[in-house]
């Protein structure tokens, strides 16, 4: 998610860019809720151990297997004995598969309990291809933003398929992602389970949702890094309009008319939002000093949300994750956002 959250932020100024690629990786790496007394701002229900739900039975890969890579290429897989993926939500899905025991590596947002002993091949965010190529794989999983672009050619000129995947930007898209690694992976019976358990447990948590009444709760996406002094305002683009639309909201930075994914926070492109609730990483929201230090931020105490303190809180390395576990963050959302209906 991360990286992909990195690649997002194209609206924001080069130097708010440069500071942001910086510090994802420590981001990462959060997985407890934000620092907060505030009975209106519960902590998100991701302070469950950060653990993967893999399928019940582990599959045995049909191999090989001649599979499309997003870049336009045609690989072949022969093995999945030795499986890098080299971002946090393709490892969740490898071992949702019940394939975790043949990951080898992970990145720095690969941060679930299940994969904590495995090496890290990534420095800050740029993917080591000597690390990789020292582990043997024997397949490896990517993204449109995974790179540079020499170490991926150097992975795959030494022999090694290489698979990039397309992002997965929407809750329509967890579905399509899951049958791609699952197809890369010779094993499309479980990819097809998986698949429809995570549809189940996203309709369940769609169908315990308050019914909506005339207007739908608007939400603001604020990616938040204080210590560098990096405020961004989620649009269209940004990942989260999906979720909190599915949680029963409406996204505040496509109501404003915001394009793109993310533009510096402003008192005056927040008041125009007038956000009835704010959406953040737990992290980051650590990192303002809570719902206090939030509420110090431009325009923030002048919003509905603010003025309520209605802080929806979800932990960094899920909420754009889009895979097996976003019911979870769906449902994280939904507490949230929905907490005076219940």
């Amino acid at each position: 998610m991360t990286r992909t959250l990195r690649d997002r932020t194209s609206t924001a100024p080069a130097v708010l860019l440069a500071v942001l690629g910086l510090l994802l990786g420590a981001s990462a790496c959060a997985t407890g809720p934000a620092a907060t007394t505030d009975p209106k701002a519960p902590a998100a229900a991701t302070a469950d151990p950060d653990r993967i739900e893999a399928l019940p039975d582990t599959p045995a890969p049909r191999l090989p297997v001649t599979v499309p890579s997003a870049d336009g290429r045609q690989v072949t897989v022969t093995s999945a004995e030795r499986i890098i993926p080299l971002n946090g939500s393709l490892a969740e899905l490898v071992f949702s598969l019940g394939l975790g025991d043949h990951a080898v590596a992970r990145d720095v947002s690969t941060t679930f309990e299940q994969a904590a002993k495995l090496p890290v091949i990534t420095q800050a965010h740029e993917v080591s291809a000597e690390g990789v190529l020292s582990l043997h794989p024997t397949v490896v999983l990517a993204d449109r933003s995974t790179g540079p672009a020499e170490a991926v050619e150097q992975i795959r000129a030494a022999g090694v398929p290489l698979i990039v995947l397309d992002d997965a930007k929407q809750l329509g898209d967890i579905g399509t992602r899951i049958d791609a690694v699952a197809a890369a992976l010779g094993v499309p019976d479980a990819g097809a389970q998986l698949k429809e358990r995570t549809e189940r447990r996203i309709a369940e948590v769609r169908a315990q949702l308050p019914a909506a009444g005339a207007t739908r709760p608007k939400v603001a996406f604020l990616y938040l890094r204080g210590s560098a002094s990096v405020f961004l305002l989620g649009g269209p683009d940004s990942g989260a309009p999906s979720l909190i639309e599915a949680a029963g909201g409406e996204d505040a930075g496509t109501a404003a008319h915001l394009t793109g994914d993310f533009t510096p926070l402003t008192s005056e492109a927040l008041v125009k939002a007038a956000p009835d609730a704010i959406l953040v990483m737990t992290k980051g929201l650590e990192s303002v000093g809570g719902v206090d230090g939030l509420l110090k931020l431009p325009g923030v105490a002048q919003t509905p949300a603010g003025l309520d303190r209605r802080i929806i809180s979800v932990d960094d390395g899920r909420l754009l994750s889009y895979g097996p576990r976003t019911p979870e963050v769906l449902r994280a959302i939904a507490d949230q956002l929905h907490r005076d209906a219940k």
